[in-house]
C-alpha cells in the first residue's frame, strides 16, 4: 500500500487537539479522541506526537500565538505615546471578546502545567515573551506584576461568568504603575 503525502497532517492534529479539549477538556485528550476528530489514523497521531504531552505542547504554542496575534495587531505596547493601562486593559478586552473556546483552551492548557513539568516551559514562555514587551514600557517588576493582575483578571472572567469590565481593569493596571 502505497503511503499518501499529506504535508497538512500533524496540523490538522493540532487544530483537532484543540477542538477536543474545547468541547471535552483536557480529560477528554486522548490519540483516539485527537485521531477521530482529524479523520486520521490512530498511528498518525502517535507517529507526531509520541505523548499526550507533546500534543498539549503543540496545542498550547498555537493557543498562546492568538494572544500574541492581537499584540502585535494592536502595536500599541510599543508606542509610548499611548497609556500603557488603557493599552493592556483594551488587550484583554478584544482576547476576552474572541472565540470563548480558544480562552479557555488556552487557560486550561497553561493551568495544565501545574500537574504536567513538560507544559511549565511553553506556559512561561508566553508570561516571558510578554514581559518582554512590557520592559520596554515599564521595569521588570512592574511587567511582572501587570501580567500577573491580567491573568487573574482573565480567571476571574472565565470563571466566574462575570462580563469583563475594561474600566476596572485599567484603573486596576494603572495602580500597578510607577
Amino acid at each position: 500500500m502505497a503511503r499518501r503525502y499529506d504535508p497538512e497532517r500533524r496540523q490538522r492534529i493540532i487544530d483537532a487537539a484543540i477542538r477536543v479539549v474545547g468541547e471535552k477538556g483536557l480529560s477528554g485528550l486522548s490519540h483516539r479522541s485527537v485521531a477521530a476528530e482529524a479523520d486520521v489514523p490512530l498511528g498518525s497521531t502517535t507517529y507526531h506526537f509520541a505523548t499526550l504531552d507533546e500534543l498539549m505542547i503543540a496545542a498550547l504554542r498555537q493557543a498562546n500565538e492568538g494572544f500574541v496575534k492581537v499584540v502585535a495587531a494592536r502595536g500599541g505596547l510599543a508606542d509610548t505615546r499611548v497609556d500603557l493601562p488603557t493599552e493592556l486593559a483594551g488587550l484583554l478586552g478584544e482576547w476576552l471578546a474572541g472565540d470563548r473556546t480558544g480562552v479557555e483552551l488556552e487557560c486550561e492548557l497553561y493551568l495544565a502545567a501545574l500537574r504536567r513539568p513538560a507544559l511549565r516551559p511553553v506556559a512561561a514562555e508566553w508570561a516571558d515573551d510578554l514581559s518582554a514587551l512590557l520592559v520596554r514600557r515599564t521595569d521588570p517588576l512592574t511587567a511582572r506584576a501587570l501580567l500577573a493582575l491580567m491573568d487573574g483578571i482573565c480567571l476571574q472572567v472565565l470563571l466566574t461568568g462575570v462580563p469583563y469590565d475594561e474600566g476596572y481593569a485599567r484603573e486596576a493596571l494603572a495602580r500597578l504603575m510607577p
